[in-house]
């Protein structure tokens, strides 16, 4: 079994952060960002960043612009709901396109979107939605919103199961709990898992998930990542192939807020273990895999941003292993939205608050 428990990490945030503090500092390059969300970079050495109420945000030289990106598409904010990922045009320098992913609509009546626009100047132009998660949903949480590309050129999200709507998650009829893959024109894929399933929608790649908030394609070892909130325990690291179920609800490691069993059972027959899974639960937020230069002893690490835990939590593989865990900037005392490893080698932060900021991790001198 693939499964590595890490109710141990919380015995080593203490130790663990004071001994990288020594080798790393923490510098602050933006603040006052109501609730960061997710961040990219421009070839030209911008940083976009995401607020959750709405509002794109662009940092050039070292600044944050006073006035948000225009033309960013209505957001159905409350609770949860709000904008989420950027994701930039692997062919940006040319054409101009970014990716946003949003929760739409209203609380009786909602779902997660992807829209593409052009970003010209300080506005977005030519904002076209391309994928609409069916079928709407009440309430305010659970929306998956992560992106990335695949090599081929498609791109994947992550959805949530909408909490209420958890049983959908093993059913094809429907986007609940589980990962998309699209086309960047909304397109869909000719070798998707599903498409020529009458009875399933053939957007489908992957199944079973709670709420997808990491997701990424590392192109060293062609491997897709994804990671998800569990219950109270639970939250898991998974290797996404097509096609896959990946448990939820059947499976899991976590029970119910309430303590109630969700199920009995940590494995069945045909439903895929996760890579590691944590109990209790860190809820961890955005992912990367670091092949930077700055820190070569962090080189082939998965860093995980944690909300509850209050770290980033880097996961070294062996051989698409787990080997070991480390608990980093405890010491900043706060919530991780998303980490991110920059052109340069350095690891971007984000801070979950309501006066959020971005940090930037380069080596001590």
């Amino acid at each position: 079994m693939r499964v590595l428990a890490a109710g141990f990490v919380w015995l080593l945030i203490v130790l663990g952060a004071s001994v990288q503090a020594q080798n790393y500092r923490v510098e602050t390059l933006a603040k006052g960002l109501e609730f960061p969300w997710s961040l990219a970079f421009l070839p030209d050495g911008r940083i976009l960043v995401t607020e959750r109420p709405g509002r794109l945000r662009i940092i050039a030289d070292g600044q944050l612009l006073a006035e948000p990106v225009a033309g960013v598409p209505a957001v159905h904010s409350a609770g949860q709901a709000g904008l989420f990922e950027v994701l930039v045009d692997p062919g940006f320098a040319s054409n101009q396109t970014i990716y946003l992913s949003l929760a739409h609509g209203s609380t009786r009546k909602n779902h997660l979107r992807i829209v593409r626009a052009r970003l010209v100047g300080n506005a977005l132009e030519q904002v076209m939605p391309i994928f609409s998660a069916k079928p709407d949903k009440r309430g305010d949480v659970h929306y998956g919103g992560r992106m990335a590309w695949l090599p081929d050129g498609t791109l994947v999200a992550g959805t949530g199961d909408g909490f209420n709507y958890r049983e959908q998650a093993q059913k094809l009829d429907n986007h609940f709990g589980k990962i998309v893959r699209i086309g960047p024109d909304g397109s869909l894929p000719a070798d998707n898992p599903f498409r020529n399933n009458p009875k399933a929608l053939p957007e489908i790649y992957s199944l079973g998930h709670r709420n997808v908030q990491g997701l990424l394609f590392d192109a060293e070892s062609a491997t897709l990542y994804a990671h998800e909130h569990g219950p109270r325990g639970g939250d898991e690291i998974n290797v996404i192939q097509p096609g896959r179920n990946y448990g939820w609800p059947l499976i899991t490691f976590g029970v119910d807020y309430s303590g109630a069993i969700i199920s009995p059972f940590t494995e069945k027959p045909g439903l895929e273990q996760p890579l590691l899974h944590w109990t209790p639960s860190i809820a961890p937020a955005g992912m990367m895999l670091y092949r930077g230069a700055l820190f070569p002893e962090w080189r082939g690490s998965l860093f995980v941003a944690a909300l509850a835990g209050q770290v980033v939590q880097r996961v070294t593989l062996v051989d698409g292993q787990v080997s070991a865990q480390e608990p980093l900037f405890a010491e900043l005392r706060t919530r991780f939205r998303d980490v991110r490893s920059g052109p340069e080698g350095a690891i971007y932060l984000l801070t979950d608050k309501s006066f959020g900021r971005v940090l930037r991790v380069v080596p001590r001198q």
